[in-house]
């Protein structure tokens, strides 16, 4: 396959050669006209559905939503729960369990890969919920030995100022899970001990930077801007020109150059146009691509990478670096080595574009899906 390809050092013109694993990079002269853009497959480590599904709906809502947001470039994921009964999010993330085992097996080939769960709550400061119901915890010592007992989990987001939380991290660490600080109403101090506590850990991140964190000021910078100051931390965002100001971006950016990550915190809805959808048991309007609860709040997104992709480069961000944010970086913030660029070796899971950023073609392990259709009322 010849095109542009985002290659680590910038766009490149040249051909792919692959099977199951990238085989070849070969650089040649560009061709006139050529249009092509190709791209490693991009990784989403926050998403709660699509498609209709959603991970609290258990091992078939996963495998809903892996199948929508293949369909826009998505080749790995981390479905994500939401906050809720303990009883039910102990069964999210059995179904997560279960989908992992099915892929193992050789199943769900027409879908993003699961690498785990993202525990989103309720380990959470019930002060910034956002649009989380109101089912948020203090953790215990055996909460969290009952959640890493699942077999699935990958990342979290905890409110470091809740009582519990600081040895809940250690003992999340110490197993290899991503820790992420989110739904928080920490000070900058607060959340610079939480991170110092952790300075071991190559895993740091900040759920969806700027969201259900309070802004920065001057003498009361808050968790957003510590987290921005963190030489390690991973900060995702939500650009769907929704959830965060292109200028905002552009300031994670200027921080952490190498780490931004783009989400999409897609919620059940995305995928299926403006109306009436649900989540965590709670009514919600996407109008316009803007999902919201009955009081106003931001419910999720019905964002997906592709658009978040197009959105990035809208705002000035060279497509290269843009694929980056989508891939190398969510894929290092997960200690992934076997994905997220175009190297020989590295999976082919890879994303096709024509010259609008649209995308032809997706490749999942080689494999070829069939040319997304978006269905009316997608971006």
């Amino acid at each position: 396959m010849t095109g542009w390809l985002a290659l680590p050092q910038g766009l490149t013109y040249g051909r792919l050669s692959f099977r199951e694993g990238i085989e070849a990079v070969t650089p040649l002269p560009p061709q006139a006209g050529a249009k092509r853009y190709i791209l490693p497959g991009f990784i989403d480590t926050h998403v709660h559905g699509g498609g209709g599904g959603d991970v609290m709906d258990g091992p078939a809502g996963v495998q809903t939503l892996c199948r929508l947001h293949a369909r826009h470039g998505t080749t790995s994921l981390l479905p994500t729960t939401m906050t809720a009964p303990w009883t039910q999010v102990l069964a999210a993330l059995r179904g997560v369990r279960q989908v992992l085992d099915l892929q193992a097996a050789g199943g769900l080939t027409d879908g993003a890969q699961v690498l785990g769960a993202h525990l989103e709550g309720p380990f959470i400061s019930p002060g910034r919920l956002g649009a989380q119901p109101a089912y948020a915890v203090q953790p215990t010592p055996e909460q969290v030995a009952e959640v890493l007992a699942q077999g699935c989990l990958r990342a979290v987001t905890l409110a470091p100022e809740v009582p519990g939380v600081a040895a809940a991290a250690q003992q999340l660490a110490a197993a290899g899970v991503r820790i992420g600080v989110g739904h928080t109403r920490a000070d900058a101090d607060q959340t610079d001990d939480f991170l110092d506590a952790l300075a071991s850990h190559p895993r740091l991140a900040a759920t969806h930077l700027f969201n259900a964190m309070g802004g920065i000021e001057g003498r009361a910078p808050g968790a957003a801007g510590a987290l921005l100051a963190h030489p390690a931390v991973f900060p995702e965002v939500i650009f769907d020109l929704q959830h965060v100001h292109p200028v905002s971006l552009l300031l994670a950016r200027a921080a952490c150059p190498d780490r931004v990550m783009l989400i999409t915190d897609a919620m059940r809805a995305a995928g299926l146009g403006d109306g009436q959808s649900e989540l965590g048991g709670q009514a919600v309007t996407v109008q316009a691509g803007r999902a919201t609860l009955a009081d106003g709040t931001l419910a999720g997104s019905v964002l997906t990478m592709d658009q978040a992709l197009r959105n990035v480069v809208a705002a000035g961000i060279p497509l290269d670096e843009a694929s980056r944010m989508a891939s190398a970086h969510p894929a290092r913030s997960l200690g992934l080595t076997d994905r997220g660029k175009l190297l020989e070796g590295q999976r082919a899971d890879l994303v096709v574009l024509d010259e609008d950023l649209r995308i032809t073609d997706v490749y999942l392990g080689g494999e070829r899906l069939i040319a997304p259709q978006l269905t009316l009322g997608e971006p």
